[in-house]
């Protein structure tokens, strides 16, 4: 299985023909859902879901179909079998690659700022992708994929994020709002120069490609 890095939060995963992207939001250019065959979105926060974009795909691949929580799906009426809504617990068959989807809702932001559901989604029984939460699976995972910047979080809750789930490795994910400093400061966190997590970790830039 191949995995890309795209724009922020979005990665691309192909395997046996099939290819999936995860949240190919406003911050990640239109050619990430160029020969997708399903989209899954964590989220509605534009960051991980551009409605203009996806509808345009949609229309121009008439194959493509969309899976993502309650909400999210609602923002995509009219599109009718082509949106899957799924939540906590569903488990369904991509082209051959198995998702399953964990949790329910957004990390809390603030107190006074109301919680937006989000779903992550565990691929191929290997890859997770939390979205905009610290949901820790319910079973082993190979490959974590880590936000490490947020107004949500902080590099100490990523660093026991990955301790809490476990991987064997982790790579980072939701990094485009830090300036190049601040990434190479929380990579560091999370790598040889942090108080460990007990898993490899890498940065994956955009457009990087890892073998799985």
């Amino acid at each position: 299985m191949r995995l890309t890095k795209l724009g922020h939060a979005c990665i691309r995963l192909e395997k046996d023909g099939t290819t999936l992207v995860v949240d190919p939001g406003g911050l990640t250019g239109p050619e990430a859902l160029e020969g997708a065959d399903a989209v899954l979105v964590t989220h509605e926060h534009f960051d991980h879901f551009d409605e203009g974009a996806l509808r345009a795909a949609l229309e121009a691949s008439p194959g493509l179909r969309v899976w993502t929580n309650g909400a999210t799906a609602a923002k995509l009426d009219g599109l009718g079998g082509r949106v899957t809504a799924v939540g906590h617990g569903d488990a369904f068959d991509i082209g051959g690659i198995g998702v399953e989807v964990h949790g329910e809702w957004h990390a809390v932001i603030h107190p006074d700022i109301p919680r937006v559901g989000n779903v992550g989604f565990l691929l191929d029984g290997k890859v997770f992708h939390p979205g905009d939460a610290f949901t820790v699976p319910e079973r082993a995972v190979d490959t974590l994929m880590v936000p490490i910047s947020g107004p949500w979080q902080k590099p100490a809750e990523a660093i026991d994020y990955v301790r809490a789930v476990k991987p064997a490795r982790a790579f980072s994910v939701h990094d485009e709002i830090l300036s190049e400093v601040g990434k190479t400061v929380v990579n560091g966190l999370l790598g040889d120069n942090g108080p460990g997590t007990g898993a490899a970790y890498d940065r994956i830039a955009p457009g990087d490609t890892v073998e799985l």
